[in-house]
Formats: C-alpha cells, structure tokens, sequence
C-alpha cells in the first residue's frame, strides 16, 4: 500500500469521529434546554402552590390572628383540638364533616349513573341531538351564585314558584324546601344535580365515541344483548372515564360551599353546614386562621384517603377481572 494513500485512508477515517464529536458538543451543551422550558410553569407552581400550602401549614402551627402582632406558637394543637374531648371546635368540625358526608353520600351516586344513561341517550343518532346535548351542558357554565339565587326564588317556602305549582295541583304548598328538614337536602342536591349533570354527561360521551365499533359488532354477531353489550362492552370501555367521573364528583361535593351558604345558610340550625362553611366562618368571623388551616389539611387527607380506596377498589376489582 501506498504511504500517501494510507494517510489519505487514515484522514477519511478519523474525519466521521471528529465530526460526530463536534455534532455531539452542542447537544451535550443544551441540556438545561427542557428545563428552561418548565422554568415559567414551575415557577408559576411554586408561587401559586406549593408557597400557599406551606405557608398553611406554617399557620396551623400557630395560634394566627391577623388582627394581633404576634402569633404564638402551638405547634400541633390546633390539629389535636380536632380530638380532643371538650375542645370548643370538635364538635361543630364533626358535625360540619357529617353534613358534608351526607350530602356525598346522596349527590355522588345520582351524578354518576344520571348522566351515564343521559349520555347513553344522546350518544345515538336522533334529530336535534346537538340541541339536547347543548341544553343538558348549558347551566353548568352558569356560576354558583347565579344558580343558588335562582332556586333559591323557585324554592322559597312562602313565594317560591315551586310551591306554587305544587298548590294548584293539589299537593302541599308549605314545604319548609330550604328551612326544613329532609326537605333541604333534596333542595341541595337536585339544583347541584341540574347544576353539573351536563358536565359529566360530556365526559361520559367522551369516553363512548373512544370504544371501537368493531366491538359491538362482534358480540351482536355472538347473540349479546343490550344489557350484555352495556355490561361487557360499554362499562369495561369507560372504566377510567368512570374513575374520573367519581373521583371529580366527590371532591366537588366534599367541597360543596356555595349552595348551602346562600340557599339554606348551613340551616336550618347547623344541619347543612358544610366543612367549607364552618372552616370559612372560624377562619373569617372569628379570625382564628390556625385551627381552620389545621381544619382543612385533615378535611384535605381525609379526601386524600377516600380517593386513594376508591382507586384500589375500582382498579384493582378491574385487574382481578382482566386476570380471570
């Protein structure tokens, strides 16, 4: 071989590596680049997020009065007064948790399977489909003052329309619907339920146009029935729609405030007072900030520990399904 050609051979060989080296550095450079780009998210959490909820847990340390120059320290007091026999907030903070249980307890289950078989209706093709759709979704963009002001002039016990109606066809005309017993309840849940039903409709017929035809169409070949066709084709198919469905439903219920403050004013007596409410008015009218910081963080986990078991409940009964 040659003595110039091998030099030659030499520099087209070592000249791929020094490039790829070169084509390598500015890469190796950027790698900062995905996290410059998080930089405005990030910060914006930090500052919106994660500070405020350090800084309730700083407050519920404290016996906080914003009205007073210092602010002693109890440590987890305000946590402990939740249990303790004879603390003045136990009580009214149990109460407070039972209503808001309560109320779960008779929204949830209305709020899932309603609109399942609102958006099982609407999912199928009939003239003024849209127009439905649009009108079952519509009061949902409404806000919650505009709502509970509403019902609460069609529910009024003494000029509401409701009773009204009810008189002229020959049913009592006196329902207590916002200052009695049971009758509040029914009032809080059916305008929550008029409230939101369109939104998890929507979600609901989401997660149906995601189920494959062909599947259908395979177990109607088998024989299947429509009820066959709901249970083995329809409920697998939205099992994560439906997880969403419950998990958004219960927090928005266990968070229900606003119907109750300006409908029945967590009457009659304490009875639809709702932990929102009772941590609102501890926190803003009796300005004691650290026990109803220390309120919300143990609402916060109960939450936390509710969800959790729904999950293992609903996923896990799924995958023990799926191994059979």
């Amino acid at each position: 071989m040659e003595p110039g050609r091998a030099e030659v051979d030499g520099g087209a060989q070592s000249a791929p590596g020094v490039g790829q080296l070169r084509g390598r550095g500015p890469a190796r450079s950027r790698w900062w680049a995905p996290y410059l780009f998080l930089t405005p998210y990030l910060a914006l959490f930090g500052l919106f997020v994660l500070a405020p909820i350090a800084l309730g847990v700083w407050i519920s340390l404290h016996d906080w009065d914003p009205f007073l120059p210092s602010s002693p320290w109890v440590g987890l007091d305000n946590y402990a007064d939740l249990f303790r026999s004879g603390s003045p907030i136990r009580g009214n903070f149990w109460r407070a948790l039972r209503a808001t249980g309560l109320f779960t307890a008779l929204s949830v289950p209305v709020l899932v399977t309603l609109p399942l078989l609102l958006a099982l209706a609407l999912d199928r093709s009939f003239p003024g489909r849209s127009l439905f759709r649009a009108l079952f979704f519509a009061p949902y963009v409404l806000g919650v003052a505009v709502v509970a002001l509403v019902w609460r002039l069609l529910l009024d016990p003494h000029v509401g329309v409701i009773n009204h109606l009810l008189g002229k066809v020959g049913l009592p005309a006196g329902t207590g619907w916002t200052t009695a017993v049971p009758w509040v309840w029914v009032s809080l849940v059916g305008m929550t339920v008029w409230w939101t039903l369109g939104y998890n409709t929507v979600i609901y017929l989401a997660g149906l146009q995601n189920i494959h035809r062909e599947l259908y169409d395979a177990a109607r070949i088998d024989g299947a029935t429509r009820w066959q066709l709901f249970r083995h084709v329809t409920l697998p198919g939205l099992r994560p729609v439906v997880m969403f469905v419950v998990m958004m439903t219960v927090l928005g219920s266990a968070n229900m405030f606003g119907q109750a403050y300006l409908v029945t004013g967590g009457g009659p007596g304490s009875e639809t007072r709702t932990v929102i409410m009772y941590i609102a008015e501890e926190g803003f009218r009796s300005f004691r900030l650290g026990a109803a910081a220390a309120m919300s963080y143990v609402h916060a986990l109960l939450l936390a520990l509710v969800n959790l078991g729904m999950v293992l409940l609903l996923f896990g009964r799924g995958g023990d399904e799926e191994a059979r």
